[in-house]
Formats: structure tokens, C-alpha cells, sequence
């Protein structure tokens, strides 16, 4: 039985932003039903930029989630519970050209109205549409400590989206 979500508006979500990226992670998932591809994320954003509600996600090039993103004009942010962290994991630590993610987890995969995918496991779904990319610039770095997280030289692509629907599950 398909788990119900409530639409709210981006000022309503209570989670705080730090916790859910730093300690609860998420998955970001772009493509259609037909073909997707979800990756685990730690960093990014949230925030007010050109007047609307945004979230900022990072991909590494050679990521299999980076040819979805790019050929995609949404993506999702899901959220999960802590018993799920164990997929979480699974979903960071392998590719989804070598494995089904969502088979492999017991992850399910729903679309949204828009045609966006996230999964219906998830407390917490914000649907973001692709409104601007940047390549991080290392020349640009001015704290040298930033470096360290690239000794491969495979800078990430920014994505900010405006935040088109957050869903949240209704018993949470």
C-alpha cells in the first residue's frame, strides 16, 4: 500500500537543515520511472536565492547520477528515517550502472505529478526544478582545505533548483 504524503510549502519544513544533510543524508534522484539513477548525498544546500525557494545539490562528474542530472530538468531530495540508513549506505557506496539501487534496498521508486522520481520509503521529498549550474572552480578556492577534497581533480557540478513540491509523509 502506497505511503501517504502531505504537499506543504518550503517555510513549513521543520527539519533542521544541518541534521538532515551532515547526520541523515539523502538521496538525490533525477530521470523517469523508465530510467533513473539515485545517489546518496551529504552536502548541499537550502535557502532564498533570486526570490524562490531553493536547494542546492553537488555531483562529481563521474558519477552515474551525473548523465541523469544533466539530461533532466528536476530532480528530488528524499529524506529518510534512521531505519533506512542502511540503504542509504548501499545507495552511496555503489554505482546504479552496476546494480538496480531501488531492487537491491527494497527502495520504491514513485513519480511524482511532474514526472520526478523519489521513493515512497522516504519522510521527507522535495522536488526541485534545474534553474541554474555551475562547475566548482578550484582557482576560486580561498581556503587551501578545500583542495583536500579533490586529490582526483573531479570537481563538482553545482545544481540550484527552485523548489516546485515538498511532500511529506503524512505520519511523520
Amino acid at each position: 500500500m502506497a505511503e501517504k504524503f502531505n504537499k506543504i510549502l518550503p517555510k513549513d519544513i521543520n527539519d533542521n537543515p544541518f541534521k538532515a544533510l551532515d547526520d541523515d543524508w539523502m538521496l538525490v534522484t533525477a530521470g523517469d520511472l523508465k530510467s533513473y539513477n539515485t545517489m546518496t548525498a551529504s552536502w548541499g544546500g537550502f535557502g532564498v536565492l533570486w526570490g524562490k525557494n531553493i536547494a542546492i545539490c553537488v555531483i562529481r562528474p563521474g558519477r552515474y547520477t551525473y548523465g541523469f542530472m544533466e539530461k533532466s530538468d528536476t530532480f528530488t531530495l528524499s529524506f529518510f528515517s534512521d531505519k533506512y540508513k542502511k540503504a542509504l549506505v548501499f545507495c552511496g557506496s555503489n554505482s546504479g550502472r552496476d546494480f538496480d539501487k531501488a531492487r537491491e534496498t527494497g527502495l520504491t521508486a514513485v513519480e511524482t505529478e511532474n514526472g520526478s522520481v523519489y521513493f515512497s520509503e522516504a519522510r521527507l521529498v522535495l522536488e526541485c526544478k534545474k534553474i541554474y549550474f555551475d562547475d566548482i572552480n578550484p582557482e576560486n578556492f580561498l581556503d587551501p582545505e578545500i583542495a583536500s577534497h579533490y586529490p582526483e581533480k573531479d570537481y563538482h557540478r553545482m545544481y540550484i533548483g527552485e523548489i516546485v513540491n515538498v511532500l511529506k509523509k503524512s505520519d511523520v
